[in-house]
């Protein structure tokens, strides 16, 4: 596609560009949120300003404008083809629910440098300093009750030994080994530009859905191995226990699969 064509896209779904780009040259479009209020929704055309000519993949992603009318990117950056942008644009824009709001000022949450997930008016600065003035004599007596505690010596536990003919022992490796060869595969069909969210599951049966407070936009698909821009919070998982695979085996223990919820899509026990 041409630069005439995408930059005419881009013009026909209402984004107009932007006079500067502060972290790049390409030329950046946004446009208003279609629901969200302070939500904006930016575009990194892929389009050099100085060369006009296309240079990279579009860029969609979700900005909060602040109180200081400051940019907090509230949602990862998603890249596209030409003929996925469409696409990909509703899929952001469906985003928006997905995240957090601050319960004192109602703006968005984003994720700082940090890596800690803080409001993006910065409210906390305002009320933050007279709270931590009225803890200061709570904390210094905590303090001293403290180094009290750690002055008094403490008796040493007297260890117990367990009698032989009353001991446990872990099952033999052989026998869980045998164990984990019965466990069922399931496997369901997962596209690139899929919605999706995880389900923690024993078994075959879910324990916890977490529609509504994860959410995640899949990015690619090679064989089994799937790559997925999480958009919004994953902190109640930790990430290496997010799902990277079409599968999963319905064991004891708890663990995580996908759940797409753009389309509607069955798991399918693999022989």
């Amino acid at each position: 596609m041409s630069v005439v064509q995408r930059k005419a896209m881009l013009k026909s779904e209402g984004f107009f560009p932007h006079k500067k780009n502060a972290k790049g040259t390409t030329i950046i479009y946004s446009r208003k949120h279609p629901t969200a209020k302070f939500v904006r929704v930016v575009i990194d055309s892929g389009i050099d300003n100085r060369t006009n000519k296309v240079v990279g993949k579009v860029g969609v992603k979700l900005c909060f404008v602040n109180r200081q009318k400051s940019w907090r990117e509230i949602t990862g950056q998603i890249f596209t083809t030409n003929t996925g942008l469409i696409k990909t644009i509703k899929a952001q824009e469906a985003a928006e629910k997905f995240v957090k709001t601050c319960k004192h000022c109602k703006a968005k949450k984003f994720t700082a440098k940090t890596g800690n997930v803080v409001c993006s008016n910065a409210c906390w600065t305002g009320w933050g300093g007279k709270k931590k003035a009225a803890n200061t004599t709570k904390k210094s007596s905590q303090k001293i009750v403290a180094q009290k505690k750690s002055a008094t010596p403490q008796k040493k536990k007297s260890q117990k030994v367990t009698p032989k003919s009353q001991r446990t022992y872990p099952m033999n490796k052989s026998s869980q080994r045998k164990g984990q060869r019965n466990l069922q595969r399931f496997s369901q069909e997962i596209l690139p530009g899929d919605l999706v969210t995880i389900e923690e599951f024993v078994g075959d049966i879910v324990a916890t859905d977490y529609t509504g407070s994860v959410l995640g936009i899949v990015q690619k698909v090679k064989g089994k191995r799937i790559t997925t821009v999480w958009t919004a919070n994953t902190a109640q998982v930790p990430e290496w226990l997010l799902p990277q695979t079409n599968e999963y085996e319905a064991g004891a223990s708890k663990s995580y699969r996908y759940k797409v919820l753009s389309r509607k899509v069955k798991w399918i026990k693999v022989v």
